[in-house]
């Protein structure tokens, strides 16, 4: 089970899932929406020990976009607008 997750910046901090459905609930995701989709991405990493923000990211927005259109865009344009980061760009 992922336990560590490594930041864009290189630094290491605990994997808490409480993170992912607090940031899905910004996205627009109602509460049961947003665990539901928090642990999803979680099953995902159950077999690695430390998952990259980044890849951590990618499998937020893909299950995003499947479960809602509105709310994945809703979480780039909060990506765009407050962390200036454009997160479609470097998913890939």
């Amino acid at each position: 089970m992922v336990n560590r997750v490594i930041k864009r910046d290189g630094s290491e901090e605990n994997f808490v899932i409480e993170k992912i459905v607090v940031s899905i609930l910004k996205a627009g995701a109602p509460i049961d929406a947003a665990r539901r989709i928090a642990r999803k991405v979680e099953c995902q990493f159950m077999d690695v020990d430390k998952v990259t923000a980044k890849d951590l990211t990618k499998a937020i927005l893909t299950e995003l976009k499947k479960a809602n259109e509105e709310w994945y865009r809703n979480w780039v344009v909060f990506d765009r607008a407050v962390k200036r980061r454009l997160t479609e760009t470097e998913l890939g």
